[in-house]
């Protein structure tokens, strides 16, 4: 039996006002190419189905064509909670998607019906067990005490988060024995982060204030650990398989240095677990360039248009020494006739060495009052309109001292 473990979807997300339907509908379509190609039976998704708690209708569409889409495969579709999604929203359609190969799996209190799934082969034969674990609300796992420290509960929702985990295994195990499945792996699902993994700038920090991230050694000894809210593909280091799938497009320009999976589980009677990463396609081409004027100009005559039409999103830093303020209006030239938008530009101040240099030399009463603050404000990462802003508050500063010595 193959399992396609992924996770954070993000449906409905706008990328500096730019729409993702586009990208998540040819997801869509390779990752149902692949449940053909490869005969997989199970797709897990691990969390974060929406981007926000309120799906845009087109959003919910996109979701409910591919379940109906995948009804020709006979594949099943297991789609998990995250942090953003809402429970209501996921609810109102978990009984009638359940007539067609789908569970949604919300959370402990919001539905009677037990996590423990038995994953079937097309043949009929259970070859696996799944424990739907999703994004556990600490109201929904914990009981509300009054007179703790923050670093006591901080320890209290850890040991009820590992608490909960090592119930449902338990569970899970329990099953396998009444239903003579012992020999059958156990796969743990989870929406949370982990320590020891590398983010990147669109992963939203959840359990603030009580629980930064859950240690590897707590979870359940499971054969493997699928995790979602990561976004970056990746190992949990441990004598665990725990894995982020990673989610399948890029959700910042900080995640374009890392190429995009899904892991393909395969279960083999009489054998361990194997899984493996299947690359995903790019389908909306980013890059990020940094550097000087020249440099950019460089950087961007040799960038090559993509074949099909589209244009490539840049996320575009600019590193200079003195304030540009005609900045955009230099950049929107050197891009005027190419293939590409840019979503995103930044400025960077830098010092050049002779200026450092020259700074060493100076003592305090060669300089003006300004200047001494100009030069103050250089060591802070201030972009230029914080910069000026600054600078004009100084001189309006200075200028009532003046007036009251005067």
């Amino acid at each position: 039996m193959k399992i396609v473990h992924t996770s954070d979807w993000h449906l409905g997300q706008f990328f500096y006002a730019r729409s993702r339907a586009a990208e998540h509908q040819a997801f869509f379509q390779w990752l149902k190419a692949l449940v053909i190609d490869q005969g997989v039976e199970a797709i897990i998704v691990a969390g974060d189905i929406f981007d926000t708690a309120t799906p845009a209708s087109y959003a919910r569409e996109l979701l409910n064509q591919f379940i109906v889409s995948l009804q020709e495969t006979g594949c099943q579709l297991y789609l998990l909670a995250g942090n953003h999604d809402s429970v209501a929203t996921l609810n109102e359609s978990r009984e009638l998607v359940a007539c067609l190969n789908t569970h949604i799996i919300t959370g402990p209190t919001e539905q009677a019906d037990s996590p423990i799934f038995p994953l079937t082969d097309r043949q009929g034969n259970v070859a696996a067990i799944l424990c739907a674990i999703p994004y556990l609300r600490p109201r929904d796992i914990q009981l509300s005490q009054a007179g703790l420290s923050g670093r006591e509960k901080q320890q209290d929702l850890l040991h009820a988060i590992t608490g909960y985990y090592h119930d449902i295994f338990q569970q899970a195990r329990d099953y396998s024995q009444q239903h003579q499945f012992d020999e059958r792996p156990i796969i743990v699902t989870g929406h949370l982060t982990a320590l020891g993994v590398s983010k990147s700038d669109s992963v939203r920090d959840i359990y603030i204030g009580s629980l930064e991230a859950f240690p590897a050694s707590a979870f359940p000894p499971a054969d493997y650990i699928a995790l979602g809210h990561i976004h970056r593909p990746q190992n949990v280091s441990g004598d665990k398989p725990i894995r982020y799938s990673g989610s399948p497009i890029p959700l910042s320009f900080d995640e374009l240095g890392s190429s995009k999976s899904i892991t393909l589980i395969t279960l083999t009677t009489g054998e361990p677990l194997q899984w493996q990463t299947v690359d995903i396609p790019c389908f909306q081409p980013m890059r990020g360039l940094k550097g000087t004027l020249n440099e950019l100009a460089d950087q961007l005559a040799a960038l090559e248009p993509p074949t099909n039409g589209q244009k490539i999103w840049l996320d575009i830093e600019i590193h200079h020494e003195e304030y540009l303020s005609d900045l955009q209006q230099r950049v929107e030239k050197m891009t005027a006739g190419l293939a590409v938008e840019i979503l995103l530009l930044r400025r960077k101040r830098i010092q050049s060495p002779l200026a450092l240099s020259t700074k060493v030399k100076e003592t305090l009463s060669e300089l003006t009052p300004e200047e001494v603050f100009r030069r103050r404000l250089a060591q802070e990462p201030l972009d230029d309109d914080q910069y000026q802003i600054l600078l004009q508050r100084f001189r309006e500063v200075s200028a009532q001292l003046d007036e009251a010595q005067g």
